[in-house]
């Protein structure tokens, strides 16, 4: 199996060197896992897609000034 390697930050190493206890490494491979999943599935869900990436844009928009004016009041 491949490996990769991560860069953490000095405070989340310390932690993660404290908890020796813990395989780091499978959660690592779930959560990255996960995160394909999730990728794959919105890959799928936009291939036959008409959309534009202005349209989407133009969506992500509207909907951001939506929820901005709706938890603003």
């Amino acid at each position: 199996m491949p490996n990769i390697t991560l860069s953490l930050p000095s405070e989340l190493h310390k932690f993660v060197k404290k908890h020796n206890e813990i395989n780091w490494s499978e959660i690592a491979r779930r959560a990255i896992f996960t995160q394909v999943k999730k990728i794959q599935l919105m890959e799928k869900l936009v291939e036959n897609s008409k959309f534009k990436e202005e349209d989407i844009e133009e969506l992500d928009k509207k909907i951001k000034e939506g929820l901005l004016k709706r938890f603003s009041e």
